[in-house]
């Protein structure tokens, strides 16, 4: 199993809420074209203006062809802050 975990920083409280929110929804229609993606979890510290998303892959072949397809896309609206950074882990 393979995570990629993406920091934002830089959110406010409410705005953070309604991207959560949003992507809560369209969660049930599955990850994003192209990102072979297994679980996702979205953790926020509203009082910090911090989230943390974390994205589980099966592969490490699925994680690649995953990691360049979010990569090339922008973060999930305006209320998750700037991304400071992504890592992988096994």
């Amino acid at each position: 199993m393979f995570a990629r975990v993406v920091r934002f920083e830089g959110a406010d409280a409410d705005t953070l809420d309604q991207t959560a929110a949003q992507i809560r929804s369209e969660a049930d229609q599955g990850p994003p074209e192209g990102v072979p993606a297994k679980q996702f979890f979205l953790l926020n510290d509203k009082e910090g203006g911090r989230s943390l998303g974390i994205i589980l892959f099966e592969t490490e072949e699925d994680y690649d062809q995953g990691d360049k397809v979010l990569n090339d896309m922008d973060p999930p609206g305006e209320g998750m802050g700037r991304r400071v950074s992504v890592e992988k882990y096994e």
